[in-house]
């Protein structure tokens, strides 16, 4: 797929007092999005989600619905993730999303975000199938738009999975910072998706493109998706925290944003 000229524009909306961008992309039309300019986390908007069962994954966490673990706080939103014991656990963080407020079929969807840093630390943005509870995972399909295992400082990961290529057989790409680390400053994250295909960014750079004819089962993105931020702590893949993690650690969302063609696509 070509890379569209417009991209370097969507990174580079500004936002007015209000905090609503200014202008859309061409051809694009802002359909759903939070600044993070209010006191409070907006509950219209976010569901936060609660449990400490290891999600799958042999996660560490208790996610909460604490101020504490998720805020509103400088125009961000804040996910800290903290040791302390909660429930049966020794860590807790949190994870919102937004399934039954919004979700959406095909668009251009990003986060500028500055991830926390640390062995065990997982943070994420990603999206999951809205048909989740009817069909089960991976059925419904999974968007990885962002993810980031502390050992790899340098190196976020765009991943798809569905049914046949699911948890390590995920269809996957990274891209890789030449210097520093992406945990020192913000940087936009997002996927333009549309019938067929889905192509990954960071800030104004494509990466990766993944099609139908990449996946080696079926297709199962073609309909609407939830979106989820989250910082896990532990599991399988990132490992768990050692004598060298620094607690607590933040994610800092600057906003997120949902973008459709004009014309095309499905809102919330």
């Amino acid at each position: 797929m070509p890379r569209h000229t417009w991209v370097a524009v969507v990174v580079g909306v500004s936002c007015s007092v209000g905090g609503t961008p200014e202008s859309s992309p061409p051809a694009w039309q802002l359909v759903w999005y939070d600044e993070f300019d209010g006191t409070t986390l907006d509950a219209g908007k976010w569901v936060r989600e609660t449990g400490g069962n290891g999600w799958g994954n042999a996660e560490l966490e208790f996610y909460t619905d604490r101020t504490e673990n998720a805020r509103i706080e400088g125009g961000n939103l804040v996910i800290e993730a903290r040791r302390e014991t909660f429930g049966t656990r020794d860590y807790t963080s949190a994870r919102l999303k937004t399934e039954g407020l919004g979700a959406w079929r095909y668009g251009r969807m990003e986060a500028r975000i500055q991830i926390p840093h640390g062995q065990g630390l997982w943070p994420a943005f990603w999206m999951l199938g809205d048909n989740c509870a009817a069909v089960g995972w991976p059925t419904c399909g999974e968007i990885d738009i962002m993810e980031n295992i502390g050992r790899e400082p340098r190196r976020v990961h765009g991943t798809v999975h569905g049914p046949g290529y699911s948890g390590a057989q995920g269809v996957t790409s990274t891209y890789e910072l030449s210097a520093g680390a992406f945990a020192d400053s913000f940087h936009v994250y997002a996927v333009e998706w549309e019938s067929g295909a889905i192509r990954w960014y960071v800030d104004d750079t494509l990466y990766k493109t993944t099609t139908t004819r990449d996946v080696p089962g079926q297709w199962v993105f073609d309909h609407p998706f939830f979106i989820i931020v989250n910082v896990a702590v532990g599991g399988s893949w990132p490992g768990n925290p050692d004598t060298t993690t620094i607690f607590p650690q933040t994610m800092r969302v600057d906003y997120v944003r949902v973008y459709q063609r004009a014309g095309g696509g499905g809102g919330p």
